[in-house]
């Protein structure tokens, strides 16, 4: 892919063009990572505490007991957001694999196959989940299989 970078004092605020043939997977996240005013997440530590994260601590978001609760490296947080409303913030390193959970692609560390067909999905700070039937045709689409 060609980059061309045009540094003139006649712009006053950055803008990119893509040229292309065709959308692609690749244009398509290039178009959301340049459009993507990523805001930071704000999550309960406790009862009190409100701890603000940015997307790349973040390794998975998981809906358990009604509750939304975000995983970090060694921390989990509770939020007061819906799991929609949690993914629409995180953008496009972040992929739904299941019904209840998010997941950070940059931090999966294993796959293994799991009974009717999905997949157990390690990440590197010990988190676990299962890839749901639903979301597997887009996940294994993602890793090139």
């Amino acid at each position: 892919m060609k980059v061309k970078v045009d540094i003139s004092p006649e712009y006053k605020e950055a803008y990119a063009v893509i040229c292309t043939d065709k959308m692609t997977d690749e244009i398509q996240r290039m178009v959301d990572l340049f459009s993507s005013t990523e805001q930071p997440i704000t999550a309960l530590a406790n009862e009190e505490d409100i701890v603000v994260l940015k997307s790349d601590e973040i390794y998975m978001v998981r809906v358990e007991d009604k509750d939304t609760i975000i995983y970090t490296d060694r921390n989990r947080y509770r939020s007061r957001k819906r799991l929609y409303e949690v993914g629409q913030q995180l953008g496009s390193k972040f992929m739904q694999i299941s019904k209840t959970t998010l997941i950070n692609l940059s931090y999966m560390d294993s796959i293994e196959p799991g009974f009717t067909g999905t997949l157990l999905l390690k990440l590197r700070n010990g988190c676990k989940d299962y890839v749901s039937r639903k979301y597997l045709p887009e996940f294994k689409k993602y890793l090139g299989i």
